[in-house]
């Protein structure tokens, strides 16, 4: 199964995209369905105006449209799609300025993600605090090699995916989960097996590789 997704190619869709409150508001009509910028606006803490107007412009760039109302009152707002992807290998200056933008906005957000989980982790129970966290490993492969792996790691997190659209396909005690995927190269490759300054046969870690 491949999750329904929206491809941003155009710098200006790339760059509409790239602010905090459309990628919020986006993740929550994705995780709680169609709803009204009056609701989204509640759930978000922002005011009507502002959601109302972000909405429309996440329309314009293909992401969010006008979904069936029940009560002629109502004009509920849905996404697209599962998926926003875009082309970070672009030979384009113009696209890969509006994508690393882009990229940025999402890591700002994927931090404000990781700190309010940090707050109140201590408050989860002790199997999900054992399965969540932070680990880096360091790897010595070549660009194919990485395109392997990362098919490989898409391969397995398809298998759940039909949980993502079905609901009813979810086990009782499923709770949905951000998993994300950092590929991060060295600026300054070092040739051969150990890292400068390290002794052949000695662990040399990255700072926090392998914690939790």
């Amino acid at each position: 199964m491949t999750l329904p997704r929206v491809n941003l190619s155009d710098p200006l869709a790339l760059r509409g995209y790239a602010h905090p409150l459309r990628m919020a508001l986006i993740g929550l009509l994705r995780r709680e369905g169609p709803m009204t910028a009056t609701r989204a606006a509640e759930r978000l803490g922002e005011n009507v105006p502002n959601c109302s107007f972000h909405l429309r412009q996440l329309a314009k760039y293909g992401l969010a449209e006008r979904a069936p109302a029940g009560d002629a009152r109502e004009r509920p707002w849905r996404a697209t799609a599962a998926v926003t992807s875009w082309d970070d290998a672009s030979d384009d200056p113009q696209v890969r300025s509006a994508a690393d933008a882009l990229n940025a906005t999402q890591l700002a957000h994927y931090t404000r993600q990781a700190e309010q989980f940090l707050a109140r982790r201590a408050e989860e129970p002790t199997d999900w605090r054992a399965v969540t966290g932070f680990s880096d490993d360091p790897l010595y492969v070549t660009a194919d090699e990485m395109a392997t792996l990362t098919q490989r790691i898409e391969a397995l997190l398809a298998e759940y995916e039909h949980r993502v659209t079905d609901p009813s396909r979810r086990p009782a005690d499923a709770r949905r989960v951000t998993l994300v995927r950092l590929a991060l190269v060295d600026e300054n490759p070092t040739p051969g097996g150990s890292m400068p300054g390290s002794t052949p046969g000695l662990a040399a870690p990255d700072a926090g590789a392998g914690a939790r």
